[in-house]
């Protein structure tokens, strides 16, 4: 075990956070679980926190394996996933099925293991990784619009196109995380007007094809009509009943909360334990718990912006702003839709949510950032020990160069 956390480099605040998030999220998903168990009548509440847990290892399994690549090699990783992560994404769309009643050109399901996986997530940390890599060859360098449509913009708008018809919430967060990256990679601002107001152009194109043609392909254009319309004119829906109890939910929990475990909502709220555990963690710790948990993803956004600026690297900045950024965006946006500041959108609280692949693609960011921060930690380290000229292996030094 001492070797274990010898091993464990890079920012320790980060590692603190994660963990204590991971460690926390077992009360509320143990609390929500008996929705599914008593009303929903499946599994056991046992069950349900044992998968969480052996989910959550398994997450940290891989913040720890990716934390110890050096953050360069993500570079031409990201090429080699990108053209694999649009035939997932293909091969996902095409389905047109359903597992356990939802749409399954969300999520495929991995063979033998029988676990669904949803190719979104992982689409959108390989795509900022590609884009962060693009940003930073271009770094410096004069760029016209036109030599950046086929190696930035087409892989963007692929992998947008394909994620949109089966989640709107999604595509739009890559999207909106894509123009910001851009934007703060020096990309020209009037080019990315030009780029935000062609996918408008191309989502209203999309809208009216699935309004003419319905039956044409798969898609959940009604359902997003029906979460705006219920969100701007208070209309009788299920989105409306999701977002009523989890206001009911928030405003019962008063300060303090009534104590682990005593939610009384969980049992009428939909996806108690994934899209609307926040309201759930507010009825039972009460706006302390709401607020102290907001603390903690906005510490986490600190400690990002602090690992991205030590870094001396163009890549390593955009790397970590990239991959990180859009956990503390998609946190932000659960938790607006649970006190109705957004429309219902889909989107679980990470590290905190029952789930899958989202908590694992979250941890593959996770571990991305940590080892950016290691190689600006390794730097701090060898430069304090330059006088002394202990570095002896020449691929040491050939690495830092490259």
């Amino acid at each position: 075990m001492k070797s274990l956390f010898q091993n464990i480099k890079g920012d320790k605040t980060i590692w603190a956070v994660v963990a204590l998030l991971a460690l926390f999220s077992f009360l509320p998903v143990y609390s929500a679980s008996s929705n599914l168990v008593y009303v929903v009548g499946s599994g056991t509440t046992m069950g349900y926190l044992v998968k969480h847990a052996m989910l959550l290892i398994l997450g940290f399994g891989i913040i720890y394996g990716i934390h110890r690549i050096p953050s360069r090699y993500f570079k031409g990783l990201s090429l080699i996933a990108m053209p694999i992560v649009l035939v997932l994404l293909v091969f996902t769309l095409a389905q047109g099925t359903t597992i356990e009643g939802a749409n399954a050109s969300r999520w495929i399901q991995l063979p033998l293991v029988g676990i669904t996986f949803q190719t979104s997530n992982l689409a959108s940390v390989v795509l900022m990784i590609y884009v962060a890599r693009y940003l930073s060859k271009i770094k410096d360098k004069e760029v016209t619009f036109k030599e950046s449509i086929l190696p930035l913009w087409v892989p963007v708008f692929l992998v947008v196109i394909l994620i949109l018809p089966a989640n709107f919430s999604t595509a739009g967060i890559i999207f909106s995380m894509v123009l910001l990256l851009c934007f703060l990679g020096g990309y020209p601002t009037k080019y990315l007007l030009g780029i935000a107001g062609s996918g408008l152009l191309c989502l209203a194109f999309f809208v009216l094809v699935a309004k003419a043609f319905p039956d044409s392909f798969s898609n959940r254009v009604n359902t997003w009509e029906n979460r705006i319309s219920s969100f701007t004119n208070d209309e009788d829906s299920e989105a409306d009943y999701q977002i009523e109890k989890a206001k009911i939910a928030i405003a019962t929990g008063g300060i303090v909360g009534k104590g682990a475990g005593k939610s009384i909502q969980k049992n009428f709220l939909p996806q108690s334990s994934s899209d609307f555990i926040y309201a759930i963690i507010v009825e039972e710790y009460g706006l302390v718990g709401g607020i102290a948990l907001m603390f903690f993803y906005l510490l986490l956004l600190f400690r990002i912006v602090v690992v991205a600026n030590a870094n001396k690297k163009i890549f390593g900045k955009l790397l970590v702003l990239g991959v990180g950024l859009p956990i503390v965006f998609q946190a932000l946006i659960n938790m607006a839709v649970a006190v109705e500041l957004f429309p219902v959108t889909g989107q679980t609280l990470p590290l905190i949510s029952s789930g899958g692949t989202s908590s694992w693609m979250t941890c593959l960011a996770i571990g991305i950032i940590l080892s950016a921060s290691v190689k600006g930690s390794a730097k701090k380290k060898s430069k304090s020990r330059s006088s002394d000229m202990e570095i002896t292996n020449p691929l040491e030094v050939l690495s830092g160069q490259l």
